[in-house]
């Protein structure tokens, strides 16, 4: 049996519930404790999920001391600061998505990272996806050749229907709207995971990049109640990949008919690929030679892959490679970051650095 791994929750939002469950599943790992600044939250947290301890701030926690690794799953403004103490002192850190806020704080967590020498994973959740896997693998074993071009789009409806929730009326989707609240809108939401799962696949970064954004009217006065409506909603881009391939990558909160799907269509000089993760189903179609000539499309086989929580793990255990890491959080975010940019001039075409 692996030595036990001793776990900190650091944050006890909605999506701390998911990382609790997903790790206590894991052979040999211990919730330890957990953090909040809401000590009637930080408690009903610790019962749910039969934690011992319980702090109100990092350094409570680091001054204890009796953690292997954290998983920090606060908002993403707080993931710099409360990231930062732990790995100045050497615990290995799963952080949620987005890295940082900024280009800035995410380069710095990364250098931080590499130079605590621990292991550190950023929880880009759709590599759990196993056609995005495949799909990946398969462009590295060179199956469509050359690629030239593609087509990515992430699609949420949550604004012309309420399958998930009423969002004029709860403050957990009316926040994704305000910039007040912290919010960088649908490119900050969820355009992190459609440029991951575009340019992952493709195996290689941006060296250009181009953004649209829009914010479409919701409510009389572009205010419900504290909320100030003013995030973007829908996002489109053009990014040029490092081999001069081009492609197009969307996200939108109005895709009526779609709750959350992620789609690529990504093609090369000797085939193409189509990735698609629709109502939580994986599926991957290819047309590759003799049958481009017929233009037919065959579904390929996508074997199930390990969790991020379980990667983590693994990592730690020097099972399996971190991946993916702060450095990929980082150039993400230097994307977003770009985007936003591109935005404010018109869709400026701008360079990655």
């Amino acid at each position: 049996m692996p030595a036990p791994i001793r776990l900190l929750v650091v944050g006890t939002g909605g999506m701390a519930k998911n990382h609790a469950e997903s790790f206590a599943a894991i052979d040999g790992v211990q919730l330890v404790a957990g953090i909040d600044t809401r000590p009637a939250q930080l408690a009903a947290f610790q019962q749910t999920h039969a934690i011992p301890h319980g702090f109100a701030s990092v350094a409570a926690a680091l001054d204890w001391g009796a953690f292997d690794a954290v998983t920090n799953v606060t908002p993403d403004a707080a993931h710099h600061a409360t990231t930062l103490p732990f790995l100045a002192a050497g615990k290995h850190v799963l952080c949620e998505k987005p890295l940082a806020t900024n280009a800035a704080h995410a380069a710095e967590m990364a250098t931080a990272a590499d130079r605590a020498g621990v292991v550190n994973m950023v929880n880009l959740s759709y590599r759990n996806v196993p056609s995005l896997q495949k799909a990946a693998q398969m462009v590295r074993e060179g199956a469509i050749g050359r690629v030239r071009h593609f087509e990515a789009s992430y699609l949420q409806s949550w604004l012309t229907q309420d399958a998930w929730g009423a969002w004029d009326k709860e403050s957990q989707w009316l926040w994704r709207l305000s910039t007040a609240h912290g919010s960088k809108g649908v490119l900050g939401d969820v355009g992190i995971h459609i440029l991951d799962f575009a340019t992952f696949i493709a195996g290689q970064g941006a060296r250009e990049i181009s953004c649209r954004l829009a914010t479409f009217d919701k409510a009389e006065g572009g205010k419900i109640g504290e909320y100030t409506l003013d995030a973007n909603d829908s996002a489109t881009m053009q990014l040029v990949l490092a081999n001069g391939a081009l492609g197009t990558v969307a996200a939108t909160r109005f895709a009526s008919g779609h709750l959350n799907d992620l789609r690529l269509r990504i093609y090369g000089d000797k085939g193409g690929l189509e990735v698609q993760f629709e109502k939580n189903t994986s599926r991957l179609f290819a047309c590759l030679e003799p049958a481009m000539k017929t233009a037919d499309w065959t579904e390929i086989a996508c074997p199930p892959v390990p969790t991020i929580y379980q990667r983590f793990i693994a990592a730690i255990r020097g099972e399996a490679p971190a991946e993916p890491t702060f450095a990929r959080g980082a150039e993400l975010q230097r994307l977003l970051d770009l985007a936003e940019a591109s935005a404010g001039q018109r869709g400026t075409s701008l360079a990655v650095d």
